[in-house]
């Protein structure tokens, strides 16, 4: 998917840069006393021979203008002479760092697939800019760069339906707890005098749980099958805490129907109702310190 591959491509994206600008580096001076076109395209012929993952190569001039068409493996891409690509941002940023720079995922004007562009400013004795050298190479290459062997893909997808599995499976459980629980209110029918709050409590708790569950099976899917981890701590720092509190609130109405059982029907196992809210008071401390030792690390964060 196209957000797990964005994902990946963060993960890698100081070897991608390394990678491209190593390349053009290798092949191409930053510095030469009197640039020479055909050098540069010698340099790049000798990149595209080497790496067969490049999708274009092309050079422009000091004001972003395109001076050669676009050397490519696709004959449909060798185009582009004469182009003013001075808008463009990998234009932009290699000429303000001065160095060889690496653009974010962007839609291609060749393909209209993502494509990422390494650029690299060339300048003369005089340190005027001549030229802008370019490198693009697709996202789905990149992503391939990250992955190279076929161990990692099948690692990948095996994992990707383990987690399936498993939040299937936790779907179910999540469905029957809240089958139960519905169950638990509707099997008195019309006959609300005949419900009792035994039977009210465990409603609650049973549809409780579930909602536990569901929340964490969310998190599961999104994050591990689908990938979406843009704010991933933010979401499992909620969910943990949606999750924990469902769970001291299930505990909680566990307790006070305890408290009633015992009251009424065995007075002296009121204890055992009594080491009940005592651990659920310990889980209460446990959120708490949890709360707050997550605000102090996102405060530290901003600072």
């Amino acid at each position: 998917m196209l957000t797990n591959e964005i994902v990946q491509f963060e993960n890698v994206r100081a070897q991608v840069r390394a990678y491209m600008c190593l390349l053009l580096n290798r092949s191409i001076p930053n510095y030469l006393p009197e640039p020479n076109l055909n050098v540069i395209i010698q340099g790049l012929k000798s990149i595209k021979k080497e790496s067969i993952n490049i999708e274009a190569l092309y050079v422009l001039d000091g004001k972003g203008v395109q001076v050669i068409d676009t050397l490519s493996n696709n004959p449909n891409f060798r185009k582009g002479k004469g182009d003013n690509q001075s808008i463009r941002a990998y234009y932009h940023k290699a000429a303000r760092s001065k160095k060889c720079v690496m653009t974010n995922p962007y839609p291609s004007l060749l393909t209209n697939d993502l494509t990422v562009t390494a650029s690299y400013p060339v300048y003369d004795a005089n340190k005027r800019l001549c030229y802008v050298v370019c490198m693009d190479i697709s996202l789905k290459d990149i992503i391939k760069f990250a992955h190279p062997t076929s161990i990692d893909t099948i690692f990948a997808w095996g994992s990707k339906g383990t987690y399936v599995i498993y939040s299937l499976a936790l779907s179910i459980v999540s469905f029957l707890l809240f089958f139960h629980g519905i169950t638990t209110i509707t099997s008195f029918g019309l006959s609300i005098e005949k419900l009792e709050i035994k039977q009210m409590f465990e409603a609650t708790i049973l549809l409780t749980l579930a909602l536990a569950i569901f929340d964490l099976v969310k998190t599961i899917f999104e994050e591990e099958v689908l990938g979406r981890h843009d704010s991933k701590s933010k979401d499992i720092h909620r969910t943990m805490i949606k999750f924990l509190g469902s769970i001291i609130i299930a505990l909680s109405i566990e307790a006070l129907m305890l408290v009633f059982k015992f009251a009424l029907m065995g007075p002296e196992k009121i204890i055992y109702a009594v080491y009940l809210i005592g651990g659920i008071a310990i889980l209460l401390f446990g959120l708490s310190f949890y709360l707050k030792s997550t605000e102090s690390r996102k405060d530290s964060d901003q600072c």
